[in-house]
């Protein structure tokens, strides 16, 4: 009975901003990415945009694996130490297709990289989510990136290291504690991703054209709101 109360306790804790980067500074100098476009397994597809997906990936638990630790601007500590950081801002399609690789994608500018940094710790990840799904969006990269960092820096989250201390916390209880964090939200309108062991990997907030929180259909994918979630402490 007291674990379900503390429990209760945890999913009605306002929100708060400190689960994203803490004291980020990115790097003097920046690497140069490499160019990306489709391929056979990843071709062009140009699609009418239904909706959007904002997906946000848990840092620590990234870092926690093999590709993360050679990630050394996220996860070394010496440029910032990151919770929530932001995948991409994908539109989406009126089905299970989505538009992607719209036109070529020149290089990202670098004050735009430098301007995005601490949204997104990864000079590759950027070019890449300009080259996949910001061309479908705009003709102009800062646009794209603005837009995605504005609702990036406007969700707030509940308390992470209380719910990462919790051992009977499920995917249905983690999705009301962060609907509860953001006004507008609801459980349904989030999807939440786990690794191998139930491991929290991404939270994808569903937006309609508008980019208004929405009810995620039902091909969204996600973990099921029953299974077990456990969390990197931060």
């Amino acid at each position: 009975m007291l674990k379900g109360l503390a429990l209760v306790a945890l999913i009605a804790m306002p929100g708060t901003a400190l689960a994203q980067a803490a004291q980020c500074s990115p790097p003097a100098q920046i690497a140069r990415p490499d160019l990306e476009g489709p391929t056979a397994k990843e071709p062009k597809r140009i699609l009418p945009i239904g909706s959007y997906t904002l997906a946000l990936s848990w840092s620590p638990q990234y870092c926690s694996t093999a590709r993360g630790k050679g990630s050394a601007l996220q996860c070394d500590g010496r440029h910032g130490r990151f919770g929530f950081t932001l995948h991409g801002l994908w539109p989406d399609g009126f089905g299970k297709e989505w538009p992607q690789y719209c036109r070529a994608a020149n290089l990202v500018p670098r004050q735009v990289i430098r301007q995005n940094l601490c949204a997104t710790p990864s000079v590759q990840l950027i070019q890449h989510e300009w080259a996949k799904h910001g061309t479908c969006m705009t003709t102009r990269p800062e646009r794209y990136f603005n837009r995605s960092r504005a609702l990036y820096q406007s969700i707030r989250y509940p308390d992470m290291g209380a719910l990462a201390r919790s051992k009977s916390l499920t995917v249905g209880q983690f999705a009301q504690a962060f609907a509860r964090a953001n006004r507008g939200l609801k459980p349904d309108m989030l999807r939440v991703t786990t690794t191998r062991g139930n491991w929290l990997s991404e939270v994808w907030l569903c937006m309609d054209r508008a980019m208004a929180f929405t009810r995620c259909p039902a091909h969204q994918g996600g973990a099921p709101v029953k299974s077990p979630l456990r969390i990197a402490p931060l």
